[in-house]
């Protein structure tokens, strides 16, 4: 892999943050600040891609988790969609590994400059997240150079055995990823393992089925109807953008109890019109 003299020495010294958990023999997970970032492929593998890209100035530690596990740059990135803490890093890394950036076709407005994602609301959750929600950016990236359409057809590029199903209601164009061979499932932050408006969960995590971020989630209706398809989908592994992975009877029985009580758990008694 080719490096920049100007980051070649940031990356050294955060290898020794880039920790990089292999869930199966093709997907891993690195875990930033805020969001997950996973991979998807094996090590020897020539077409692997990244899932999301954490938080602005994590693309050091991300380049260097990349360089523990592979010894090519992925052949493209994908965003399950643009909110800050899945795209903040991404125009670097694209820029720096001259990668595409694939996101649905209904999301690339909220990437290309054109359009922003309406303010957090402060008052739903009762988190720290949900209170410090309103300093989080909102305002358009732009990475139109680098951002193209994903295929209508729910195909990944690279990834023969992959698919992307819209699952908006978070963002227009959240997507999730699903591998019906395994029934492994990126989930984006179409639902979280974690309490995604408790800072608390990213230091003491408790794996539990929760539905999105509500700080950032503007149509609920549809967020439902989201949670609905991918529980028909059976996955025997979830891996979210927030919270650690999930399996077996407690992923089944998450899905089912998210379902009957989804006004309960995961919309806001109190929220902003």
């Amino acid at each position: 892999m080719d490096k920049h003299t100007d980051l070649s020495s940031d990356i050294e010294l955060d290898m020794e943050h880039a920790v990089v958990e292999e869930i199966t023999a093709d997907v891993a997970l690195y875990r930033t600040l805020v969001s997950n970032v996973y991979m998807l492929g094996k090590p020897t593998d020539k077409n692997w891609i990244l899932i999301d890209t954490g938080i602005a100035h994590y693309h050091e530690r991300i380049i260097a988790a990349v360089e523990k596990r592979y010894d090519i740059p992925p052949k493209a990135i994908i965003l399950t969609h643009g909110h800050f803490d899945h795209v903040g890093s991404a125009k670097k890394l694209a820029k720096y590994w001259n990668v595409p950036i694939y996101a649905h076709t209904k999301e690339i407005p909220f990437l290309d400059g054109t359009s922003q994602y309406p303010p957090a609301d402060p008052t739903v959750g009762g988190g720290l997240l949900s209170l410090l929600s309103p300093v989080f950016p909102t305002d358009a990236v732009n990475i139109k150079r680098w951002v193209e359409p994903l295929p209508e057809d729910g195909h990944i590029p690279f990834l023969a055995d992959w698919n992307y199903i819209h699952t908006p209601g978070h963002t227009p164009g959240h997507i999730s990823l699903f591998r019906e061979q395994d029934k492994t499932l990126i989930a984006g932050d179409a639902v979280s393992t974690e309490n995604p408006e408790s800072s608390l969960a990213m230091l003491l995590p408790i794996i539990k089925l929760y539905g999105p971020p509500a700080y950032f989630t503007h149509d609920w209706e549809d967020a439902e109807q989201s949670v609905n398809i991918l529980a028909s989908l059976d996955p025997k592994l979830l891996l979210a953008g927030h919270g650690l992975p999930m399996q077996g009877k407690a992923l089944e029985d998450g899905f089912k109890k998210l379902i009957a009580d989804f006004h309960e758990i995961a919309i806001p008694k109190h929220k902003r019109n």
